[in-house]
């Protein structure tokens, strides 16, 4: 089958579509799926070269507006480049277009990651023609069912949309790591642990006033981004900056050292940006019981509230404070929650069962299955 994914960004570019995307794509061609992704190149030259078997196309740069690139090099790639499914990856409104217009596919999927939430006024100008070209989409993707009953775009076309949860290589997080103990050490106990990007719908402000109510705690933040100075003035400002430790961005074996040294995951979200969250995933696969906020998107359905972790109210700091030591006040409980979690990231969320799923749908979408 020949597959074509279109977004904006690719590796080395790292975020959660990019590593969705990479994931998919990877997965697929060692499946034996002749597979490309179209994105935009970092500048106006195109290029084009072939990593862990996916062809990667790279369209020149006009412009970047409003974290959009332009490029109108990316139709025109489109348009000469042989496929069965074009799979895009929503919000990207060029690639969206550019299938409109010049795909040749003969079926086209859209795996549906997010809501426009914070560009208003592009989502007023680009909206009717949104709808239309969600219409005129052969399968629409979920990535949950909160997701699906929650967005008023999906509900609108529910007959065609499919969940298929995102999913990750687990065989990391669940492999027990000697360094773990080494870096509990280095950090303290009881130790929370925030792993991501830092942007503004991510709610560690709300995590860093809720710290002074869960007394002794000491907080990771690994990651970095737009908010990063903001935050840690704000830490300064509360008056808990010696219990925050802003490491930054971390290696990916770090990264698996800090989940099996911490005692509970915390994703504090406050809006709808946050569609899903990949690193609760590799939270609960190292076994952490995970706090989470409810906003209506798929955190509340990989977290299961009582099940593999505890769900509060957004913009609440006592609420999730309460929380987190209602976990550190029960280790029995806490470690229940950490098994219970682990055995849910290894039924639902590995990467074979995404892949699995995905590629059904294609053949679905191209006739082959039920319609």
């Amino acid at each position: 089958m020949h597959i074509v994914h279109v977004y904006k960004d690719y590796y080395p570019v790292l975020g959660g579509i990019e590593n969705h995307v990479r994931s998919l794509a990877e997965g697929q061609a060692a499946r034996g799926h002749d597979v490309t992704v179209l994105v935009t190149s970092p500048d106006r030259h195109s290029q084009a070269q072939t990593l862990n078997g996916v062809r990667v196309v790279k369209a020149a740069r006009l412009a970047t507006v409003a974290s959009t690139p332009l490029s109108v090099a990316l139709p025109l790639a489109l348009r000469g480049l042989p496929a069965d499914i074009i799979h895009l990856h929503f919000p990207y409104p060029v690639g969206e277009v550019s299938a409109w217009l010049m795909g040749r596919a003969r079926a086209t999927v859209m795996t549906y990651h997010s809501d426009v939430v914070r560009q208003a006024g592009i989502l007023r100008v680009y909206r009717p023609l949104m709808e239309r070209l969600l219409a005129r989409t052969d399968r629409i993707i979920a990535t949950s069912p909160t997701y699906a009953a929650s967005s008023p775009y999906l509900r609108a076309n529910a007959g065609r949309v499919r969940v298929i949860p995102l999913g990750i290589d687990l065989t990391p997080f669940v492999t027990p790591d000697p360094a773990a103990a080494a870096m509990r050490l280095r950090y303290g106990a009881p130790l929370l642990l925030f792993m991501g990007r830092l942007r503004y719908y991510k709610g560690l402000d709300v995590l860093l006033r809720a710290l002074p109510g869960v007394e002794g705690a000491r907080l990771v933040v690994a990651g970095s981004g737009p908010m990063g100075a903001e935050w840690r003035a704000l830490a300064e400002a509360l008056g808990v900056a010696g219990r925050v430790l802003f490491v930054g961005d971390v290696s990916d074996a770090e990264q698996r050292a800090l989940y099996q040294a911490a005692d509970v995951y915390v994703l504090p979200a406050t809006q709808r940006s946050e569609a899903f969250g990949v690193a609760l995933i590799e939270a609960m696969a190292a076994g952490l019981p995970v706090v989470t906020t409810e906003i209506g998107t798929g955190t509340s359905y990989v977290n299961q509230d009582g099940v593999t972790g505890l769900i509060v109210p957004p913009h609440d700091p006592p609420a999730l404070a309460g929380a987190i030591r209602a976990l550190l006040d029960d280790p029995g409980r806490r470690q229940a929650l950490g098994r219970a979690a682990r055995a849910r990231a290894v039924a639902e969320f590995g990467q074979a069962t995404m892949l699995t799923r995905t590629l059904a749908l294609y053949d679905e979408a191209l006739g082959h299955g039920v319609a």
